[in-house]
């Protein structure tokens, strides 16, 4: 059985901006690390780029829920961007595109 992985690569942006760059699958088997790797993070925008990630299941929407709502609570700016189009269908079929700041670009999501 092949290991399962998320690698989360986090970059300074503009404007006490980062942007936590992920690549692999973002499922039950990943969403603790992603948790305890982005929560912790302080800056006053956190934009979440979603292009690199090859499968998104109802783990992940789930633990990006709970990073949105941590981030509200200390009044912090989150935004997701350039989702694939698995990722895109899954979130549209969950209906969190109106609930989520969903972006095209990582740019538009950092302005």
């Amino acid at each position: 059985m092949q290991t399962v992985t998320l690698d989360i690569e986090l970059q300074p942006f503009a404007n006490d901006t980062v942007v936590a760059r992920l690549s692999g699958k973002l499922s039950l088997e990943t969403v603790s690390g992603f948790l305890a790797q982005l929560r912790p993070n302080e800056s006053q925008k956190l934009v979440v780029d979603m292009s690199g990630v090859s499968f998104l299941d109802s783990a992940g929407v789930g633990a990006l829920v709970q990073l949105f709502v941590h981030r509200r609570g200390q009044s912090k700016a989150f935004a997701l961007a350039a989702f694939a189009p698995q990722g895109t269908a899954v979130m549209q079929v969950s209906g969190l595109t109106r609930l989520l700041p969903t972006f095209s670009t990582v740019e538009e999501a950092a302005a």
